[in-house]
């Protein structure tokens, strides 16, 4: 079974994805993790972002997997920790060159779907019900006003980056939500058959109980 995710920067999607797989004893897969590791490795090694070519032969080369479960997944890039250095304000700044590359995307799609085929699966990100599982059991799509995201986004970031101003939070989301719309391939876009949350004024919790109950109705559980 596939539980596929979709919706923009601090709409709760990751959290929730966790919590779910967690409960469901499923496998959790970041693909949002897995553009960062890219990112980071093009980035360590001087390859030019705007070169698609280059990133390609870099995809073929480079190792991605996922250790641990649920909180405590860890990202590994051929055999190495990485998971707190994607998550760096540098990697988030650049990753719209690795996403935007259709031949790197089309990579990404064939290891997610390999990963996923794997065993039960709760997958988010931009484009999991749309592209690369169009066939999920269950597909949502969460969202939020943009204040409410930038909040959130900023409660995470000020207890590690004390430099890390609100104004700076929501001017980011807003330049990412206007990159993920609007690419050419494989946009941030709502499916036909995906179910819509607004988690604007909603608790985790709730937004948590919502989702299992709709998972829980397919029959499969």
């Amino acid at each position: 079974m596939i539980i596929a995710i979709d919706g923009p920067a601090g709409s709760g999607k990751s959290t929730v994805a966790r919590m779910l797989a967690k409960r469901l004893g499923f496998w959790y897969l970041d693909t949002g993790a897995m553009y960062r590791v890219l990112t980071w490795k093009a980035m360590q090694m001087g390859v030019n972002l705007e070169d698609e070519d280059a990133l390609c032969q870099l995809m073929d080369e480079t190792t991605i997997e996922f250790q641990g479960k649920d909180e405590n997944l860890r990202v590994f890039v051929d055999g190495h920790n990485v998971t707190k250095e994607i998550r760096l304000p540098a990697i988030t700044n650049n990753i719209h060159y690795i996403s935007n590359k259709p031949g790197v995307r089309q990579r990404m799609v064939k290891l997610q779907q390999k990963l996923a085929a794997e065993g039960n699966t709760v997958a988010e990100g931009r484009d999991m019900g749309t592209v690369v599982f169009p066939n999920a059991e269950r597909k949502f799509f969460l969202d939020a006003d943009i204040e409410e995201r930038a909040k959130r986004r900023y409660a995470e970031f000020k207890p590690s980056h004390k430099e890390v101003f609100y104004a700076d939070v929501i001017k980011d989301i807003e330049t990412r939500d206007r990159r993920d719309t609007t690419r050419n391939n494989s946009p941030l876009v709502k499916g036909s058959d995906a179910i819509y949350i607004n988690t604007t004024k909603l608790t985790i919790d709730e937004v948590f109980t919502m989702m299992l109950k709709e998972i829980e109705s397919v029959g499969h559980t």
